[in-house]
């Protein structure tokens, strides 16, 4: 490669490899070094850890993770990135693997050895699924951080009774404790974005919630204005519970009861240890 031309490792690779951004993919890559510090600190990256990256782009924060990680795991969906991908991984060819396919269907049980921690430059179409994936899929994980649209990590983080709490926010904070770390100025992408970023951090605190509590929180903010037993009826009840319809609405409301609620309370006024102590009663 020629020595000529942008310093900044993204300017310089997407020069130098003929990248063009592809916007129907998310691709917006990071071309302010600085914010690489900044992501690092915040995932605590050890010499023992096993990281994963999803959304490998042209492998400005590859290469960054690859330096510290004992192995890094590298997804990118997007093949003809893979030239500036192993450019950058190149360096650490021995501790890194690059996985050439999509990330919410690769089989992340498979990846090894089993990562520790996520960081990312998340693209937007995928990053709440892949958060979520995450914390279901990789129970070593300890710690995400992740940079998202600054309203999917909002809605991430955000409490019972605001607009924004949600499935997201229940199933992320079932199994972790979650935050938005800081926000993100559109100006160190390239190209420059037309939404706000922030990271998100999250921390586990324990496994993921099973497959019948996470049907319980989908299933109660399904119809968001109706109460939660409503919505679960209007949803088909839930799979695995063999009580009638009356009989679950009336465990639920006993159960909400319980928690200090309305009889009749909607799902968005429910904390998510209060979906627990319901999933709890029903089983």
């Amino acid at each position: 490669m020629s020595d000529d031309g942008p310093a900044q490792p993204t300017l310089r690779r997407v020069r130098d490899f003929g990248i063009r951004p592809k916007r129907d993919l998310g691709q917006n890559f990071l071309i302010d070094s600085n914010i690489l510090g900044v992501i690092e600190r915040a995932a605590e990256l050890a010499p023992d850890d096993v990281a994963l990256e999803i959304g490998g782009g042209v492998g400005v924060l590859s290469e960054h993770i690859a330096a510290v990680a004992s192995h890094t795991h590298v997804v990118e969906v997007d093949r003809s990135l893979e030239p500036a991908l192993r450019d950058a991984l190149e360096p650490f060819a021995q501790r890194t693997t690059l996985h050439l396919a999509d990330a919410m269907a690769l089989d992340l049980t498979a990846l090894d050895p089993q990562p520790t921690k996520v960081v990312a430059n998340l693209p937007y179409g995928i990053a709440a699924g892949a958060i979520l994936r995450t914390v279901e899929d990789l129970p070593g994980v300890t710690r995400w951080v992740a940079m998202v649209q600054k309203e999917v990590g909002e809605r991430f983080a955000a409490r019972a009774g605001t607009a924004a709490y949600g499935v997201p926010s229940v199933l992320a904070q079932l199994a972790c404790d979650v935050r938005v770390h800081r926000a993100v100025a559109r100006t160190v992408f390239f190209p420059v974005p037309n939404v706000d970023s922030v990271l998100v951090l999250l921390e586990r605190t324990r496994p993921a919630p099973e497959p019948g509590l996470r049907q319980l929180v989908q299933r109660a903010f399904a119809h968001r204005r109706k109460t939660v037993t409503k919505s679960i009826a209007m949803s088909g009840g839930l799979d695995g519970i063999a009580r009638s319809g009356d009989e679950l609405r009336d465990a639920i409301r006993a159960a909400v009861v319980d928690r200090g609620h309305p009889p009749d309370v909607r799902a968005e006024r429910l904390e998510p240890e209060d979906f627990r102590a319901v999933w709890g009663a029903l089983r």
